[in-house]
């Protein structure tokens, strides 16, 4: 099937990478077969869920057998784009920045941070691990040397659309924006906020409002 031009719900499309860290795993354990009741119970999405989300790829399984996991791993493998590395760059390597370069998606094949960027002197030339952090003078030179296509944004909120301003005249296609400041970029330019503050305040919302029954985190 062609995938390139498939266009499915971004729900679905949040949930595949939950479910090719699973099939990953079954793979590994030298599982051949798994049924969408056992994938459920493993990633905490109601089987009719899965079946749903599994369905706008065609028939990846058989009624009665489940899915192959070797074939259900290749299929994933290929429309994540698991065998092409995306590179991503990061500016602010403030706390929660450097905790994300220390981190740097060790569990992901095809993500990752290449290179940082920071306004404070004191913080250029510095390395984590093969991570070098550059000045913001060279920002828009080194994206596009490095053909970067994702930014993660850690810079404090007051300059991040000044920044933001500075990313969309380069290549980039996406920024993953960790900070409050809600981000205007033209349309060639996909924004993902992250407030971690709102996050967690959602969060505890739904605990003291909801049963356990009525609330799946993350849907």
């Amino acid at each position: 099937m062609e995938t390139d031009q498939l266009i499915i719900p971004k729900a679905t499309a949040k949930r595949l990478p939950l479910y090719y860290r699973f099939i990953q795993n079954l793979y590994q354990s030298g599982k051949q077969r798994v049924s969408s009741a056992e994938l459920s119970e493993a990633v905490k999405v109601d089987s009719a869920t899965i079946r749903r989300d599994f369905s706008y790829f065609g028939a990846l399984g058989k009624k009665g057998y489940g899915y192959n996991v070797q074939y259900l791993l290749s299929f994933f493998r290929k429309i994540l784009n698991q065998d092409e590395i995306t590179k991503v760059a990061l500016i602010g390597v403030g706390n929660l920045g450097t905790a994300l370069l220390k981190y740097n998606f060790t569990k992901n094949n095809n993500t990752k941070i290449v290179c940082a960027f920071d306004a404070n002197q004191e913080k250029v030339d510095q390395k984590f691990g093969d991570i070098t952090v550059y000045p913001m003078d060279s920002l828009e030179q080194i994206l596009s040397t490095e053909e970067i296509q994702v930014v993660i944004l850690t810079v404090p909120a007051p300059v991040a659309q000044l920044v933001t301003d500075r990313l969309a005249k380069t290549g980039i296609k996406g920024i993953l924006n960790f900070t409050p400041a809600r981000l205007t970029v033209p349309s060639n330019i996909r924004v993902h906020h992250i407030d971690l503050a709102v996050e967690l305040q959602s969060f505890v919302y739904l605990i003291k409002h909801y049963s356990n029954e009525e609330v799946v985190v993350g849907d």
